[in-house]
């Protein structure tokens, strides 16, 4: 029950410490992408760093809701020690874009339920969920492809990208680039997908920066790989 009250205390503590971080100018520029808190990630970094490794804190305060606070929980927790279906509602409940993107990278690809997810959410009728099975299959294209209907995913990539909600076809496009990265014999007929598709050919990109659009993207990262 003391433990129970201390952590109680320290959620309130830190939920204190992030309303004080909160940034109007920060606010804005995350609402853009769809995220609503006002906290400068290097900040919010620097908490947790200080508080350290912490999974029950982690929990609780990922049950608050609040944004800020979700992403400090992921950078806090232990990723193995959360159970398949916690993290399935977890996947389910993170709408914001920028909590989403982090429990799958920084927390769903270290848990030894990653894969079974992974299966579970391909296919997933809530486009946003889907996006995280394609995120998992991304990983597995460019770290352990054994076992991947690599032409497969090509099939459903070429019928479905192009239709796909924004999330979904980012992941969907993630994927397609790095079979292309990847696989040389893959290569030609991912480019020509996205070719033939233009999903993200007209994305503003800043100068330096390698292009979303696959076969620029594709193209760039080949030739780096043929230059080291």
């Amino acid at each position: 029950m003391a433990e129970t009250a201390l952590t109680e205390t320290t959620v309130a503590e830190v939920m204190a410490e992030l309303a004080e971080l909160e940034d109007p100018r920060a606010r804005e520029v995350n609402e853009k992408h769809g995220d609503d808190h006002g906290v400068n990630l290097g900040k919010l970094r620097a908490l947790a760093k200080r508080l350290k490794t912490q999974q029950e804190l982690a929990r609780r305060l990922w049950e608050t809701g609040d944004t800020a606070a979700r992403l400090l929980a992921i950078l806090i927790c232990r990723p193995k020690a959360f159970e398949r279906d916690e993290l399935d509602a977890m996947v389910r409940e993170a709408r914001a874009p920028k909590v989403h993107d982090w429990l799958v990278n920084y927390v769903v690809k270290k848990n030894p339920h990653s894969e079974e997810l992974r299966l579970a959410w391909f296919a997933d009728p809530d486009p946003v969920v889907a996006s995280a099975g394609w995120a998992l299959t991304t990983d597995r294209v460019a770290k352990k492809p054994q076992g991947l209907d690599l032409a497969g995913l090509l099939d459903v990539i070429e019928a479905e990208m192009k239709d796909a909600p924004d999330r979904l076809q980012w992941a969907m496009n993630h994927s397609l680039a790095q079979i292309g990265i990847e696989h040389a014999e893959h290569r030609t007929r991912a480019l020509d997908i996205g070719e033939r598709l233009e999903v993200l050919k007209d994305y503003p990109t800043s100068p330096g920066c390698t292009s979303p659009f696959a076969p620029a993207w594709i193209t760039e990262m080949v030739r780096r790989q043929g230059d080291t």
